[in-house]
């Protein structure tokens, strides 16, 4: 059955879980385990006002939570241990971030403290559950990644700043070749054991691309065939065609295809895409008769189904493996781009209620974009003349110069919260050709996330590469009209010197 309809239902009262909460809440610290173990009066306390977290509801609905993962936030009212980990660039030193309280969200200042002057890579993000299914950077599979030895890559660890609970925190941006993964996880469903999943994603960085996942896979990271995966995937990928619109969309992975409903495709007409700033993503599957596919408004509202039914020809009974991931396919495909907050796997096939429940607990988070600096001219310090895009090109390439200040947009950058320096609203100050040399040009290109467009504004002055630490310099000391700009080696020197105005 193919049906698309509002699944929270008039007569849903989150309160309505309350009476079982209480008798989850003394279960969730033990199924926390030993990062989790609080008692104080103070740990039960914040677990009685946090008694809407995601994996408590889970495991009063009877799903437990097999995996939690989150940069953000806890998924456990009880939960006091790591988030996520990074590795800092400068000296390759490792630091754990952890939570502001038991229960509550992430302490990004431990990240932007110690990752000061210098990159971060996410390098392991912690499973909250018992299970300590932690999900460290993928070794790589069929399909190769970037890193050494056909390794994926951490995700660039400042790259996603946004607000939750009123906090700024970082999500996982995730970009080609950056992946996660856990083999043999423990407790995971296998083979046609029911599952059911959740992840907090956005729809403002999406590809077409195989694959940005999140689910079980195959633990030999290469396709073994139909019905060894079970993930969402998000996207725009259309892999059986005659989609209606161009998303993205939620899908099944289930290996070999990302499914849409049980013959593939997409063929609701009001379901032409998703498109909100945060999105609750959810899949479940029984195993052998049935898989669906919600979504919602990670910020407000409910949940909606675009597919219940039938699992495609030739998928049931399902043949999950124990491999959970992130950001890859089961075969290490690469290619596909997302945004991750928070999400968590569950042994058992969620009821509706259930997961309602877990949406208002979702949009009582009041995810939202970590606010940008104002549009403001970069002026060269020994020069006194601003940094300048030629003639307002807006093409991609066009190299910047210096020129006289003055109120003209190509003038007017503004430095957001991903570190960017945009400018026409669009495109960023780029370091060529992903460039980590001296002398490589710093032009415009159209904003992508890459590292080569993520700029430290220094306390010294200097504006410096996050991906390669040179200097944003004035070629060859010059201080006319027209002097091209590049990156160069930080050498104190005034032509590195700039200001805003």
């Amino acid at each position: 059955m193919h049906h698309r309809t509002s699944s929270l239902s008039p007569g849903l009262r989150p309160v309505g879980l309350a009476a079982v909460l209480l008798l989850v809440l003394a279960t969730a610290m033990a199924v926390v385990g030993g990062r989790a173990a609080a008692s104080s009066p103070t740990a039960e306390a914040n677990s009685a006002a946090a008694a809407s977290l995601p994996c408590d509801l889970y495991a009063a609905g009877g799903t437990p939570c097999i995996a939690a993962h989150a940069t953000t936030r806890a998924l456990f009212a009880g939960y006091h241990g790591p988030l996520y980990q990074v590795q800092r660039g400068s000296d390759r030193t490792y630091r754990d971030v952890g939570l502001l309280s038991v229960g509550g969200y992430a302490d990004a200042s431990a990240q932007t403290s110690f990752c000061a002057g210098t990159s971060c890579t996410i390098t392991k993000i912690y499973d909250q559950t018992s299970h300590h299914n932690d999900l460290p950077v993928s070794w790589g599979g069929y399909w190769k990644g970037p890193g050494p030895n056909g390794a994926d890559v951490g995700a660039d660890a400042s790259a996603l700043p946004v607000m939750a609970g009123g906090h700024q925190v970082f999500g996982v941006k995730v970009t080609q070749g950056v992946g996660y993964r856990v083999d043999h996880a423990d407790g995971a469903p296998t083979g046609a054991q029911p599952e059911g999943i959740y992840m907090v994603t956005s729809s403002e960085f999406t590809n077409q691309w195989c694959c940005f996942d999140y689910g079980s896979g195959e633990n030999s990271h290469t396709d073994t065939g139909n019905a060894t995966m079970n993930a969402i995937y998000w996207g725009n990928a259309c892999w059986f065609g005659g989609c209606t619109g161009t998303g993205p969309w939620v899908e099944a992975d289930l290996e070999n295809g990302m499914f849409h409903t049980d013959t593939g495709s997409n063929k609701d007409p009001d379901n032409q895409g998703i498109h909100y700033p945060f999105v609750t993503a959810l899949e479940k599957n029984n195993g052998t008769g049935n898989f669906t596919l919600k979504y919602g408004n990670a910020a407000s509202g409910g949940l909606t189904t675009t597919y219940s039914g039938a699992l495609p020809n030739g998928y049931s009974p399902m043949k999950t493996g124990s491999s959970l991931l992130l950001g890859t396919g089961g075969d290490n495909s690469v290619s596909g781009q997302g945004e991750f907050f928070e999400g968590a796997i569950t042994a058992g096939f969620p009821s509706d209620t259930t997961e309602n429940a877990v949406q208002a607990g979702i949009t009582a988070v009041g995810y939202g974009k970590a606010g940008g600096g104002a549009a403001a001219r970069l002026r060269s310090t020994s020069a006194n003349r601003c940094l300048d895009v030629p003639n307002s090109s807006q093409s991609n390439g066009a190299q910047t110069q210096l020129w006289d200040c003055h109120t003209g947009t190509n003038q007017q950058w503004t430095q957001t919260g991903a570190k960017e320096l945009r400018v026409f609203g669009g495109m960023c100050l780029d370091a060529e050709a992903k460039g980590t040399t001296n002398g490589t040009r710093a032009i415009i290109w159209d904003c992508n996330g890459g590292t080569n467009q993520q700029w430290n504004l220094n306390a010294d002055g200097t504006v410096t590469s996050v991906q390669s630490g040179l200097c944003l310099d004035v070629s060859a000391y010059g201080t006319a009209n027209g002097t091209l700009i590049q990156l160069w080696q930080c050498t104190g020197a005034g032509n590195q010197k700039w200001a805003r105005s």
